[in-house]
């Protein structure tokens, strides 16, 4: 198909974007890969694929995931309809889906969204090996989250996760007496109250946020050592650890600008591109935008990025919100849906679209650590490894479907936002997140 943008589109690109989307396949080039046999996946009679998929937050998500996907129709006589859809509906739909037997043959839902189906799907472990072995094997969290847990079977494939480190404003923490941003949570409230008293206050999601609210609520509980289950699966929220990640946080709230309580995903990129909060922490989406807009580049050029401080931790604890491709037993073409899977993973389109993203979904693949994305900005370091965090939903227990029960209830967010509005003390609030969480673990 050829390659057409309107002028707003190939604003909302950028000029590097563009230039990357443009290129095809001699962008791909230089991603190594192996010479292995892909599995053979003879298309059905009469196929064609309905695919559902969370909307975009950049523009080239949307229109370089349609060109592929017209890509794959045209090689393959395959109709494709794809829906994108609101973060927070897709898993509703999801539900609908599963309980029905009805509805589309690819969803690209939420990381643990496949685990809790996990009766309901085809396995796609032909599909994964494969793109596996041609490129260089898969990062920690898409295994974490593509396996059933205690098996090598593939029940999903991820297809990248948007990881959230600090986004901030480079003048306002200088002006507030810091040169960077502290991995100490004591130093990191030292600088929060400093920000608020200059009046360009910092802002976490303590709503129910799909990637932001989740995101905060896990990387408080991690950084003091705290976890909402063990090892064997066993409930263990209600600790002294949560107890002081809660207290911490109801002092951390009192820096925040007003309205975080109810923020949802969009809300934070909103009030950071209005310079009503100067520090939060969010994916590359921000950035993206704030550099792509003329009104707006001064701020790209006042923000940069670091890892969420660690606290107790050895390493940056966060992980990341995972777009997850699961293909339900309904479809009535199986080998229509998984070759579509692996042919928007392979080089030729994954790149161009991760790179036209500018690294939004941080690759699944480490094959795709070469691409030219990660050395085109020196502002993307902290997403080059965002599914490489070793840390995840229901960490430190198996993802299963009552992790993903858990995260899709936003447990571990309300318990955090309980005791920052003041209408439970942090025993009250562990106490009541080990209440709900039992009731799923059973």
């Amino acid at each position: 198909m050829a390659n057409r943008y309107t002028r707003r589109e190939a604003i909302g690109l950028g000029a590097g974007a563009l230039a990357a989307a443009f290129a095809g396949e001699s962008l791909a080039q230089a991603i190594p890969r192996q010479d292995v046999p892909a599995p053979r996946l003879p298309i059905e009679s009469g196929a064609q694929l309905r695919v559902i998929r969370p909307a975009r937050f950049v523009e080239p998500d949307e229109v370089i995931f349609r060109e592929n996907a017209q890509k794959f129709s045209q090689q393959f006589n395959v109709p494709v309809r794809i829906d994108f859809v609101g973060w927070e509906d897709i898993r509703p739909q999801t539900a609908v889906m599963a309980n029905t037997g009805t509805g589309a043959d690819v969803v690209l839902g939420w990381g643990d969204d496949p685990h809790i189906y996990a009766d309901k799907l085809i396995e796609l472990s032909d599909v994964a090996e494969y793109l596996g072995r041609r490129y260089g094997g898969w990062m920690f969290l898409s295994e974490k989250y593509g396996k059933r847990h205690g098996t090598n079977n593939w029940i999903g494939i991820p297809f990248g996760g948007t990881t959230g480190p600090i986004v901030y404003r480079i003048s306002a923490v200088r002006e507030a007496g810091f040169q960077s941003i502290p991995d100490d949570l004591g130093e990191f409230l030292r600088l929060c109250q400093a920000l608020k008293r200059l009046n360009k206050p910092a802002g976490f999601a303590l709503g129910n946020a799909v990637g932001d609210g989740n995101g905060f609520a896990n990387w408080m509980t991690w950084a003091h050592g705290a976890y909402l289950v063990d090892e064997d699966g066993k409930v263990a929220i209600n600790s002294r650890e949560t107890i002081e990640a809660l207290r911490y946080v109801k002092e951390l709230y009192q820096t925040f600008v007003p309205g975080t309580l109810s923020w949802l995903d969009p809300a934070n990129n909103r009030a950071y591109a209005a310079q009503e909060c100067w520090l939060t922490a969010n994916g590359i989406s921000l950035y993206y935008a704030l550099k792509n807009d003329p009104n707006t580049r001064a701020i790209a050029e006042d923000t940069d990025h670091a890892p969420l401080p660690r606290g107790r931790v050895s390493q940056p604890p966060q992980s990341a919100t995972i777009l997850n491709a699961m293909v339900f037993r309904h479809t009535r073409f199986p080998n229509a849906a998984k070759a579509f899977i692996q042919f928007m993973l392979e080089a030729e389109q994954y790149d161009r679209w991760l790179t036209g993203c500018l690294g939004y979904w941080s690759h699944p693949l480490r094959a795709y650590s070469r691409s030219a994305v990660w050395d085109s900005d020196p502002k993307l370091g902290p997403y080059r490894d965002g599914m490489n965090h070793p840390f995840w939903s229901g960490y430190k227990g198996p993802i299963t479907a009552a992790s993903g029960t858990v995260n899709s209830e936003y447990i571990m967010v309300q318990m955090y936002a309980s005791v920052a509005s003041g209408q439970a003390t942090p025993e009250q609030a562990a106490r009541e997140a080990e209440r709900r969480a039992r009731r799923i673990y059973r």
